[in-house]
């Protein structure tokens, strides 16, 4: 009985835990998932964390956008925009953000106001460079146009992502 009542604590305890507690990688201590981007041209992405597990297909795009979900040792699982996804060793990864457009147009904005001159367009698929981002908005550069779009029409930075 003294047993039961000590499992039954933990459990109540265990769900009183916050729902917002942030999950840290085991490796970096970096919070699960955060978004990076790819480093090189053309990256493996393997079907587990090691160069014994079989290549399933090979990312081709430097920049892409990619969310780590999980860590061991070197690798890190990712998915992308797709949510296709697999093992890629860390060193193909980088810290800079970047978001991809998946509205058919997304507009790039002077300022973060809807009312503010469009500085420019950004078609589907266009991958944008971050470099801070508010809770509705990011501000992006892209082949030279700079201005901020709504996170609603890209991949690469979740709804409550900000930074600068």
């Amino acid at each position: 009985m003294k047993r039961m009542k000590g499992a039954f604590l933990a459990a109540a305890l265990a769900l009183a835990q916050p729902a917002t507690a942030e999950t840290l990688g085991p490796e970096t201590n970096l919070p699960l998932p955060r978004f990076v981007s790819l480093k090189a041209e053309t990256v493996n992405v393997r079907r587990g964390p090691g160069i014994g597990h079989r290549v399933d297909w090979v990312f081709q795009r430097r920049g892409m956008p990619l969310e780590i979900v999980a860590e061991h040792g070197h690798w890190r699982r990712v998915r992308d925009v797709d949510d296709a996804g697999g093992w890629v060793h860390h060193a193909m990864l980088r810290g800079d953000r970047s978001a991809v457009v998946t509205a058919p147009r997304a507009a790039l904005r002077a300022e973060p106001d809807r009312e503010a001159p469009l500085a420019a367009l950004a078609e589907a698929g266009v991958i944008l460079s971050l470099s801070a981002c508010t809770p509705d908005w990011c501000e992006a550069d892209v082949k030279g146009a700079h201005g901020w779009v709504l996170k609603t029409e890209i991949w690469g930075a979740a709804a409550g992502d900000v930074f600068d």
